[in-house]
């Protein structure tokens, strides 16, 4: 039996890597999606994919910046299929990186409003709407990074991505009543373009494998099965966690 038959979801960052797997997932699971990034001929593209198989999406591209942006993904998803169930707020950037002493303050800023303050927003117009039919599920990709395994020279990724473990928190104390679940899940390495970005040779990718107690990165499929079951009502008693999906990076020191 599908697990989201009749729910209405958004995924941001939906154009590549893990938005991207999520929505198809979300898709064959019976979700109609409402699919959400910059670039949109790869929405277009990933729209097309769900749809021949079957299942039922639609794609607004926009900046996850723009409190507009969040709004309008709101009201797509209400005129076109009629409510909202399931929120992904998954978009991010690595932002600038580097010695924490000569990173921008423009730099940090914009990595902040970003990877966080574009989750609040989204949140914000998100609940609302989950409120007005009994309840639902907002999700929020945070890391492993800054919460349980450091690197040096990624501040602004680490304090905006440990921000969401904070929003996460919040969030599901003030809306629990509503029956509005709010979680965060906590990939460790997963193989998308943005981890090639940050690790573009072979020691690199052998020292981040390395970390990992399965001595391998996650792929994108994974981690979407693992915002599926936040997602669903198989994680209905789970609210204001911080999840991680890491491979063991988090208890490994070998």
């Amino acid at each position: 039996m599908k697990k989201l038959t009749d729910k209405v979801a958004i995924v941001t960052g939906a154009s590549s890597g893990i938005g991207r797997a999520t929505a198809l997932l979300f898709a064959r699971e019976g979700a109609k999606v409402v699919v959400g990034a910059r670039r949109e001929s790869e929405l277009a593209s990933l729209v097309a994919e769900i749809k021949a198989e079957g299942g039922e999406a639609v794609a607004l591209s926009g900046d996850v910046v723009s409190e507009d942006y969040a709004k309008a993904l709101v009201a797509l998803a209400v005129s076109q299929y009629g409510r909202l169930d399931i929120a992904y707020n998954n978009a991010g950037t690595l932002g600038e990186m580097g010695a924490s002493t000569e990173v921008s303050a423009l730099g940090f800023a914009e990595t902040l409003e970003t990877n966080l303050t574009s989750a609040f927003l989204g949140a914000k117009h998100q609940v609302p709407e989950m409120i007005k039919q009994g309840g639902g599920s907002i999700i929020f990709t945070s890391t492993f990074v800054g919460y349980s395994f450091a690197f040096p020279g990624v501040a602004a990724y680490a304090a905006s991505k440990a921000g969401l473990i904070g929003l996460t928190k919040a969030l599901a104390s003030e809306f629990g009543p509503q029956n509005v679940r709010v979680n965060a899940v906590l990939p460790g390495a997963v193989d998308t373009p943005m981890y090639r970005g940050m690790n573009d040779n072979a020691e690199s990718q052998a020292f981040v494998t390395q970390l990992h107690a399965l001595k391998r990165v996650a792929t994108p499929e994974e981690l979407a099965r693992s915002v599926l079951y936040l997602a669903s009502d198989d994680s209905s008693f789970v609210t204001g966690t911080a999840s991680l999906v890491d491979g063991g990076a988090s208890i490994t020191r070998t």
